[in-house]
């Protein structure tokens, strides 16, 4: 087993001087996401205006269900499959960019992935906003050699054109929905339909010929709407759509406190992760309770929560009533959200000797000041090496590095300047004492894409290996390097007991 980044920079991607076959996968016309241009932040307005206006995502989703249980799809939205005790499955988050970072996955995907029984995308399938003709480079295309089917759960940017492409591609072909009716003139619901981000005309014309590069028999997949359990081996796998706002429905919420009645061991899947950056986000259902009230009762047998929207990896073992569930964020596919600004680890009797991330946070300060310096053009004042990174890291949160660091580091003047304007966390009892007003500044500003970085992109997907007795989660690293592409390095790894 190769080198993790746990061990050395090398196993992080740092120094490499191949870059990994998926470059041959990238389609050559690539477009650039880039959340400073004007035309794509319009485009994406659709979570503001639900947020100031109303959000009808609720409304829309349950017209969606209801049209797929009339064409025949289960009501109790269960997909019953034929895996045997001992299976495997992949999850891979935030995928579809349809840039490098999003192909650099995928020869580990195809490599550790080669024997499993079926994959789940976690969250935002397509960006921006989601489109049909979208799909076919940043899904049919990445994924055509996979030769298992692959279920999907949706997150916001899916939602900004209604979720009328996702269904089309995963529910069977669903039309799409009859118009509502007009709202009362000058009312929120009116002014929200006016400025409303919809399809552009013709959208979906290259659907039919992009379906083809997954046409195998054993490739199709089909499910009964947005959200979803699968019955798998001694398993219950439970899909939630937290839609546009982060929350879910009265009937979705409905729906989870029945399926999740099945006395089999479950994992949830979820577009909004409830532990993740040193917070709990319990999840709000409508009408009352919250997604973790459910998760947390002992008498649904939950052991995992995975969630997608944040384009890292985080794990938070806790200890809920004598057992442990672990909360998991997953977001691999996008890019790369830093992880070296998430404080100190104190939160739900989680510490940072039971958290782990991915990528460490130095390896992310790191890879953070070189973007900060190529768009600033002042490379020698942020660029950080990983040592430094790293030094600096241990010492504002006061924590051993994951990686064991470089003695001959130095921490100068410049390096803690650097880091605290790249919002380096703290230990929690001194990150309001000390936080500066720039706190961040890079999520607020940059964010990175194909047009601003290279390897190592420190993407990451999961493989979950289920028997009878334990279901093992692994993290395995994809940093668009060669070395880690012929031998995927494992980042995290977890066994769980389900009995």
């Amino acid at each position: 087993m190769s080198d993790s980044s746990r061990d050395t920079a090398q196993g992080a991607g740092w120094g490499a001087t191949e870059l990994g076959t998926y470059k041959r996968l990238v389609p050559h016309k690539v477009e650039k996401i880039s959340w400073l241009n004007p035309k794509m932040l319009w485009a994406a307005r659709n979570g503001v205006l639900a947020s100031w206006f109303g959000d009808p995502t609720g409304r829309t989703r349950s017209r969606w269900v209801a049209q797929r249980t009339a064409a025949g799809a289960p009501a109790d939205k269960v997909i019953r499959r034929d895996d045997p005790d001992r299976f495997s499955f992949l999850v891979i988050g935030d995928t579809g960019e349809g840039d490098d970072p999003q192909y650099a996955v995928v020869p580990g995907v195809l490599k550790v992935g080669q024997d499993t029984r079926f994959t789940v995308l976690a969250s935002d399938v397509i960006y921006p906003v989601g489109s049909a003709d979208d799909y076919g480079s940043k899904f049919f295309r990445p994924y055509q050699d996979y030769q298992a089917p692959i279920y999907a759960i949706p997150g916001n940017h899916d939602w900004y054109e209604d979720l009328g492409a996702f269904m089309r591609v995963f529910c069977d072909g669903a039309p799409p929905l009859a118009p509502e009716p007009a709202p009362r003139p000058l009312g929120r619901a009116w002014l929200r339909r006016l400025l409303w981000h919809r399809p552009r005309k013709g959208d979906g014309q290259r659907l039919p010929e992009a379906r083809q590069l997954r046409s195998a028999v054993g490739q199709q997949a089909v499910q009964p709407g947005p959200y979803w359990a699968i019955d798998a081996g001694p398993v219950r796998i439970v899909g939630i759509d937290t839609g546009l706002l982060g929350g879910i429905d009265a009937e979705q919420g409905a729906w989870l406190r029945e399926v999740s009645k099945d006395p089999r061991p479950k994992v949830l899947v979820t577009g909004s992760p409830l532990y993740v950056d040193g917070e709990h986000h319990p999840c709000a259902i409508e009408g009352g309770g919250t997604v973790d009230e459910i998760v947390r009762d002992p008498a649904h047998r939950y052991v995992a929560a995975i969630g997608g929207d944040i384009h890292n990896y985080q794990r938070y073992p806790v200890q809920v009533d004598g057992r442990t569930i672990q909360y998991v964020v997953s977001g691999g596919g996008a890019f790369t959200h830093a992880t070296h600004t998430i404080p100190r680890v104190d939160i739900a009797n989680v510490t940072e000797k039971d958290f782990r991330c991915y990528p460490l946070r130095g390896d992310s300060l790191a890879f953070y000041s070189r973007l900060y310096g190529r768009r600033l053009r002042l490379r020698c004042f942020f660029t950080l090496t990983e040592a430094q990174a790293t030094a600096v890291i241990a010492e504002r949160l006061e924590i051993q590095p994951g990686r064991a660091a470089d003695p001959d580091a130095r921490i100068t003047w410049r390096t803690r300047l650097v880091a605290g304007l790249l919002g380096t966390g703290r230990r929690p009892d001194r990150a309001k004492r000390f936080r500066l007003p720039v706190r961040k500044i890079h999520t607020q500003l940059f964010s990175p894409s194909s047009a601003t970085y290279s390897p190592p992109f420190f993407k990451q997907f999961l493989r979950v290996d289920v028997t009878p007795e334990t279901l093992r989660l692994r993290c395995y690293a994809a940093t668009g390097n060669l070395a880690q592409e012929v031998d995927p390095p494992v980042e995290d790894e977890v066994t769980i007991p389900l009995k």
